[in-house]
């Protein structure tokens, strides 16, 4: 019997338990209605969007799992693709039409990605949430290797379980889940003034410049080491 071929295994791709199956399709007429989205947004998803399934529903009801303020649910849409590229402002205007955090599955001629950004509550408007950046896999082919949903005791944990899967940094002994995609938005600003630096100094023909800038690069790599850090 051939072996399930685990090379492309990644812990984002959950197996979510068939009771927890919704697999509704989600006309793109209702997101826009939510999210009075504009007529370059409306073209976004005429054009890079085939489908969107509202595939599972992470749920007390569905999966025994007590809610949590900020995570009454959990959703999961699959999203078929017509182009390879989405624009992070379609994920952001279902993320905003949908009042529950989301996971997405994106699907493109056989391959595969699930992305997701840490939505909260806004803290001073109980109705708004706040969006951050959004996290993703590499494209993987479809038939991989799926995991086991994570074993926690209430939905905000599972939410946290599910995003810590798809940051690309460790999450530090007592950090919050904000606070450690609060250090991703810092690595990611850190590396931009380090590319920056960089291409001053490329350009840089004085000698004490160059000795200047590269000091600043140092500087900027140690900083970035902290950030990395567990």
């Amino acid at each position: 019997m051939s072996q399930p071929n685990l090379a492309h295994q990644h812990p984002a791709f959950i197996a979510y338990p068939a009771q927890a199956a919704f697999g509704r399709a989600l006309p793109k007429s209702k997101v826009y209605e939510h999210s009075s989205a504009n007529t370059r947004l409306k073209d976004l998803f005429v054009k890079q969007v085939e489908q969107i399934v509202w595939a599972f529903k992470l749920a007390p009801e569905t999966i025994h799992l007590p809610a949590r303020p900020g995570v009454p649910e959990i959703q999961v849409f699959s999203l078929q693709l017509k182009t390879p590229e989405l624009h992070r402002d379609v994920l952001r205007c279902i993320d905003g039409a949908i009042p529950f955090p989301i996971v997405f599955e994106l699907a493109f001629e056989g391959r595969t990605q699930v992305i997701a950004a840490h939505k909260r509550l806004n803290e001073s408007d109980a109705n708004r949430w706040v969006i951050s950046d959004y996290f993703a896999t590499d494209w993987l082919p479809v038939g991989n290797q799926r995991t086991t949903m994570p074993v926690t005791l209430n939905l905000g944990g599972l939410y946290e379980q599910l995003l810590h899967r798809l940051i690309p940094l460790s999450v530090r002994p007592q950090e919050t889940l904000t606070e450690l995609v609060a250090r991703v938005e810092q690595v990611q600003a850190k590396q931009g003034e380090m590319d920056k630096t960089a291409a001053r100094l490329a350009k840089e023909k004085q000698f004490n410049r160059k000795v200047e800038i590269n000091a600043q690069l140092r500087q900027l790599k140690t900083e970035l080491d902290e950030l990395e850090s567990k």
